[in-house]
């Protein structure tokens, strides 16, 4: 499930969202500690399974559960969109429309559903361009890699929607490279990419989360979008999901997940 590997990804990259140390040793750190907890990726990733599943719009969803869980860790922008029941999109290219997308790519079962259901998700916020792209882009990825899609193929696609002549960070870019030069970044434009970059060169979900952790970034986020990737490309995460997800999630977050 899609949903599962953005939450563990959400979790265990939120130690490091704003306080990753520069030696870090990414490649042997533990991934799950007691300064993990879940943040706004999670909670808006289950509105919007909520959206969907119980058929209601997705500005409804995220209102209701931005109210349940006040201090998740969102965006001055969202934050204030959240207070106001008739506020309008507010232009925002954000990683917050690819973080919260997953079980879109999870759900739907044609290309065109999620790519229409992708830009639904995104556009009552994010309707910036850049902002509803990042969403179909990550749901596009997670789909094709749940139906058995190689990896040459999702890179294909990720390099034709992000190629290097017109984004700093081109999906097309090697890891290597990123960790030379990447800067943290909350757009879409300069975390989806990347996220899906790291899990191009990953081996399993676990080293996906040590290849986003080699990066200065928005750790929980990029974990995030490209978790949902990852764990239906590996077909699981390799890790105690229900275990973990227990571990850090309340009651009603568990639930929903197992819905």
């Amino acid at each position: 499930m899609a949903v599962i590997g953005a939450i563990l990804g959400d979790i265990a990259g939120s130690q490091y969202e704003f306080n990753r140390p520069k030696d870090l040793n990414y490649h042997n750190c533990e991934l799950f500690t007691d300064k993990c907890v879940f943040t706004d990726d999670t909670v808006m990733t289950l509105a919007a399974k909520l959206a969907v599943r119980n058929h209601i719009p997705f500005a409804d969803s995220y209102r209701e559960f931005g109210d349940k869980y006040p201090h998740a860790g969102y965006g001055g922008k969202f934050r204030m969109w959240l207070r106001y029941d008739n506020a309008e999109a507010y232009g925002s290219y954000g990683n917050g429309s690819a973080m919260r997308c997953s079980y879109i790519g999870e759900h739907f079962n044609s290309e065109k559903e999620v790519e229409e259901w992708a830009v639904k998700s995104a556009e009552c916020t994010h309707n910036h361009p850049e902002g509803m792209k990042g969403a179909v882009v990550t749901a596009k990825c997670i789909y094709m890699a749940r139906t058995g899609a190689s990896k040459e193929d999702i890179l294909n696609y990720a390099v034709y929607q992000y190629p290097s002549d017109s984004y700093k960070y081109g999906a097309d870019r090697k890891l290597e490279d990123y960790r030379d030069v990447y800067q943290w970044s909350e757009s879409c434009q300069g975390s989806v990419p990347a996220a899906i970059r790291c899990f191009i060169e990953s081996e399993d979900y676990v080293s996906f989360l040590r290849n986003v952790f080699s990066l200065p970034c928005d750790t929980d986020t990029l974990c995030a979008i490209g978790g949902g990737i990852a764990e239906e490309y590996y077909k699981g995460t390799g890790l105690d999901a229900d275990a973990l997800l227990k571990k850090y999630l309340d009651d009603t977050l568990y639930g929903i997940v197992n819905v």
